[in-house]
């Protein structure tokens, strides 16, 4: 028997042997939170929790849908993302493809003075049998990496959606904020013109006079702030769009529409289909994969080889060639003495392996911990705009009695109204505020609930 056949019954005894060499990567203890995830939000048994819910269909608003559609089809951070699954995706099917030979072939020609001519056709293949789970663990560790940069590529997803659907409501609040100071506007230079005529009549003097004034320069300078801010906000829609002159339409604060209660499901499911922890996890397999390439490294590697072709003397065609030429090789090459790259790439491996659980185990942390925030947030602002509708009904009211009993007795001066009507607006500002956090408080939780994903 040759030497060769030697070396392949030996390469496939060895093979068969190490099967079970590597074992595929499994989530332990180790991998998860020391804690009851449930302990930091409450659990439902509903058949459909928030993070289940499409985008399209938990936000009804026409104009963001419209907004989040432009976003999702042109965004810079998306683009890249989707570029970076391609790459993985690449580097996924090359890594497959490394199980099958590789084949290659030539031509050789030679011409002398002498008139001799030589031409030379040959093909050669090479196969590298993965003994000892090299190229499989080699495409177990790119698969766990394309699976992290889809998850990586929702991720993102999910951020634009709810970046955008805050810059929406954000613009509404102020849009609402700027709507209630132009109101005010409106009703200071009436106080401004009833104090004036209460002057000429004496029943007043010119200190309620400036206070007006100056109680109306104050809301004139918060129309300008205001302004400036949905001016900034419109230009980072417009960047996150791609586009700086996209139409940004949008409707009313207070003609959005929210569930007033919240189905949360099981958080600890939903936190673990939340596409960045996913990718911390993915991430973590991966390098799994890597500990055992670098192990695979130490043992040795058994590769197959051969070539084959003709030549043809001068004088001869290609149809009549003067000589055959063929050769096959095989070889076992083991690792003796390589200065510890070997032992340093294991160590590499198997630290990065550590930074990556600690890195899954963090972001299954945060995750939590955004769920619980947002809940709490949610909870207190709904609990603030309760409270925010009884004080403005309360203003109203004291707003109005004033003017009476200053219309009415001597007993009340207009400096009073002017007060209580600086209040009406304070707490008009307020509410607006409370009402774009009870949404924020939404939108956070639906994200952190990991919705939004495709």
């Amino acid at each position: 028997m040759k030497v060769t056949e030697y070396i392949i019954l030996l390469g496939i005894g060895v093979c068969m042997g190490s099967c079970g060499l590597y074992s595929r990567y499994e989530r332990t203890a180790a991998d998860s939170v020391e804690y009851d995830i449930a302990k930091i939000a409450p659990q439902d048994s509903a058949e459909v929790s928030l993070g289940e819910i499409a985008w399209n269909e938990f936000f009804t608003d026409p104009y963001l849908k419209g907004w989040i559609d432009k976003a999702l089809a042109s965004n810079t951070d998306l683009r890249v993302a989707r570029l970076k699954v391609d790459e993985a995706q690449a580097s996924l099917e090359a890594s497959r493809l490394a199980f099958l030979p590789s084949v290659s072939a030539g031509v050789d020609g030679t011409s002398s003075t002498n008139g001799s001519n030589n031409l030379k056709i040959s093909g050669s293949a090479a196969w590298e049998i993965d003994v000892f789970g090299r190229l499989r663990n080699l495409k177990l560790g790119k698969e766990s990496a394309y699976y992290a940069s889809e998850e990586y590529r929702r991720a993102v997803k999910t951020g634009v959606i709810s970046t955008v659907a805050n810059s929406y409501y954000t613009l509404l609040m102020l849009d609402e904020q700027l709507d209630i100071s132009e109101r005010t506007l409106t009703t200071w230079d009436e106080n401004i013109r009833a104090l004036q005529a209460l002057k000429r009549g004496g029943r007043t003097n010119e200190a309620a006079v400036l206070q007006a004034r100056a109680n109306r320069m104050q809301v004139e300078n918060s129309t300008l702030t205001l302004r400036s801010q949905i001016k900034a906000q419109e230009n980072a829609v417009r960047a996150l769009m791609l586009d700086p002159e996209a139409d940004l339409s949008r409707g009313r604060l207070g003609d959005q529409d929210f569930p007033e209660t919240l189905s949360l499901g099981v958080v600890a499911t939903m936190l673990s289909n939340r596409p960045d922890v996913r990718q911390a996890e993915f991430q973590l397999r991966k390098c799994f994969y890597d500990i055992n390439v670098a192990r695979a490294a130490f043992y040795p590697s058994l590769t197959i080889s051969g070539s084959g072709g003709w030549t043809t003397a001068s004088g001869n065609g290609i149809a009549n060639p003067s000589e055959w030429v063929a050769n096959f090789v095989g070889g076992l090459t083991a690792p003796l003495f390589n200065r510890g790259t070997n032992r340093a790439n294991l160590k590499i491996s198997e630290a990065e392996m550590e930074i990556a659980s600690l890195d899954f185990q963090q972001r299954l942390l945060d995750a939590g911990m955004e769920v619980n925030d947002a809940l709490t947030d949610w909870q207190t602002a709904r609990d603030r705009l309760s409270l925010d509708k009884k004080q403005i009904v309360a203003l109203k009211g004291a707003v109005h009695n004033t003017r009476l009993l200053m219309r009415n007795t001597s007993k009340t001066n207009y400096l009073e109204v002017l007060t209580a009507q600086q209040r009406l607006l304070e707490a008009e500002l307020t509410e607006a505020q409370d009402r774009y956090n009870s949404i924020q408080a939404i939108i956070s939780l639906y994200h952190a609930l990991g919705g939004g994903v495709d």
